[in-house]
């Protein structure tokens, strides 16, 4: 076994389960899974079976879930150049010797907790959990309320359970939002990683991959950024990202975006609608997911499908292409049916629209088959005993014979 660890590795909970924490938090309040990858972040990754990686309050964080508890990781920043560090010792000639105590204390270690950087639980990390997931909202409540108000929610929340809404640092919100135009979430995905990898600052590289944080204002504003970007392939987009974040810091400064939490919800949309680039769709969807507007409810072609074929709404019934108006009325429509966390309720039958978690639909009904033929045999047995009842009774010719057996399969 190496002494030295050549890279650091994602962290597992079956692994290194004393680099971890954990806080007490069912499934039926958090999903990772839906949560994560339902469209509303950029940031995150499943590194493992059940294991979600990503950037956090200038962190990178591991998460994993089992039925009852929320457990996390989060990696020390020098990891960063743990890479380089070792790749240098190699060209420096072999490694200083460790004392005796230090060698018996390494090989005691397994190799696979060896490779994962062991921390330990910061004070406040809990708390970052629990403000990013917005964990004191009590999700089951939210759910009976929806299904109670909405037959159809009810029916999806049935299988489409934890979806929470993220509070999300507003800047990264709003400019991975403004490259969603006329796009599908893994090229988003892609152009976010770009960006960041472009004109953030690297936190640390795990399993060869380079984790960094989302671009300040300021490197975004740079005026050579447009052309950057424009090369690896934003497009139009470059533009609009590039003029956001001077119009931003020009006529309202760096703490302008959170400033918008405490402004009434119409307003703030408004005032996210006079940069580049950002239309209704884009600032509900910073309002939603970054500025404490619940009621926020952004509207895509998805959310129109869904409105007319499953809630019968006419908004827009005439119309081909998703206007402002209609973005209004179904968002109109939606706040009325669902109340003050309509936006929250938006994203479950978002989330359960999209072909990615198709297959979660069809898990019921496979259940459902799977139940039938497993009932089969009790019910040929039951079928048995009461022709051996009938049997006993009387001893039938062989025409009423037949018609014993046929009674109790009618």
């Amino acid at each position: 076994m190496s002494i030295i660890a050549t890279m650091a590795k994602h962290a597992r909970l079956s692994v290194g389960g004393a680099a971890w924490a954990s806080m007490a938090c069912t499934r039926s309040q958090l999903r990772l899974d839906l949560t994560l990858g339902c469209g509303q972040t950029f940031r995150w990754r499943e590194t493992g079976d059940g294991h979600w990686t990503g950037v956090m309050g200038g962190r990178v964080w591991t998460l994993t879930q089992t039925d009852d508890r929320l457990w996390y990781h989060v990696y020390n920043n020098k990891d960063a150049h743990k890479e380089v560090d070792n790749r240098k010792r190699k060209a420096d000639g072999p490694a200083q010797q460790l004392n005796k105590s230090e060698k018996i204390r390494k090989v005691n270690i397994k190799e696979e907790e060896n490779d994962v950087p062991v921390t330990v639980k910061k004070e406040g990390e809990e708390e970052m959990l629990v403000d990013y997931f917005q964990l004191s909202v009590n999700l089951e409540e939210l759910y009976r309320e929806w299904g109670l108000a909405d037959p159809h929610f009810k029916h999806i929340s049935n299988i489409f359970t934890g979806i929470r809404m993220l509070r999300q640092n507003p800047t990264e919100c709003l400019f991975s939002f403004i490259c969603t135009s006329n796009n599908h979430i893994s090229r988003i995905q892609g152009m976010v990683d770009n960006l960041c990898r472009s004109l953030g600052k690297p936190l640390c590289e795990l399993d060869g991959t380079t984790y960094y944080d989302f671009p300040s204002l300021s490197a975004i504003a740079d005026d050579k950024v447009e052309a950057l970007l424009r090369d690896l392939g934003f497009g139009y987009r470059a533009r609009f990202l590039q003029q956001s974040a001077k119009q931003i810091l020009e006529q309202h400064g760096p703490d302008w975006l959170q400033g918008l939490r405490r402004t009434p919800y119409l307003q703030a949309r408004n005032s996210l609608r006079s940069l580049p680039g950002v239309g209704l769709k884009v600032a509900d969807c910073a309002c939603l997911m970054s500025l404490d507007k619940a009621d926020a409810v952004p509207v895509d072609t998805h959310i129109w499908q869904i409105a007319k074929r499953d809630y019968k709404c006419a908004a827009g019934s005439t119309q081909k292409t998703l206007t402002d108006k209609v973005h209004r009325d179904i968002g109109d429509f939606f706040r009325q049916l669902w109340g003050p966390y309509a936006g929250w309720a938006q994203s479950v039958l978002f989330c359960a629209d999209l072909k990615k978690f198709q297959k979660l639909k069809e898990m019921p009904s496979v259940k459902l088959e799977d139940d039938k033929k497993a009932s089969l045999p009790l019910k040929k047995a039951k079928l048995k005993m009461k022709n051996e009842k009938l049997d006993q009774i009387e001893k039938p010719t062989s025409v009423c014979h037949k018609k014993a057996k046929l009674a109790p399969q009618d």
